[in-house]
C-alpha cells in the first residue's frame, strides 16, 4: 500500500519512532504501525494531522509525487505515481506495444489480462 509505505518513509526521514508520531498525532503506535503496514487506514482527520506533522503532501502519501507536466508558472500541473511512471516507460522500451496501446488502450489491456489469467 503506498500510503503505508510513503507514511514510513516520511516519519523516518523526520527522525520519529512510531510512539512519537502517534503521540503528535494523537493516536497510538499500535495505529501508526498499523497505517504503514496497510492494516488500518487513517480517518481524514488523523490524515491530516499526519500531513501537518510531517509537512508532506497529501499527493505524496497518495503516490502523486512525479511532476509529468509542468508550465513556467505550474499553473498546470499533472501528478503521476512514481510506480505508474515506471510501468509507462517500460511499455515506452516496446515500440510495438507501446503503439498498439495508444491505438486501443482498452482492448490491449482486456488482451493482456486475458493472457495474464489463462
Amino acid at each position: 500500500m503506498i500510503i503505508g509505505e510513503r507514511l514510513k518513509k516520511a516519519r523516518i526521514s523526520k527522525g520519529l519512532s512510531q510512539a512519537e508520531l502517534g503521540k503528535l498525532v494523537g493516536v497510538s503506535k499500535v495505529s501508526i504501525c498499523g497505517y504503514e503496514n496497510g492494516m488500518r487506514t487513517p480517518s481524514f482527520a488523523v490524515l491530516v494531522k499526519i500531513i501537518n506533522a510531517l509537512d508532506v503532501d497529501l499527493e505524496f502519501l497518495l503516490g502523486y509525487d512525479v511532476p509529468v507536466i509542468t508550465e513556467e508558472n505550474e499553473e498546470y500541473r499533472i501528478m503521476l505515481a512514481k510506480e505508474d511512471l515506471e510501468i509507462i516507460n517500460e511499455i515506452k522500451k516496446h515500440p510495438a506495444l507501446y503503439n498498439k496501446l495508444v491505438k486501443s488502450p482498452k482492448r490491449m489491456v482486456e488482451i493482456i489480462n486475458r493472457q495474464m489469467t489463462n
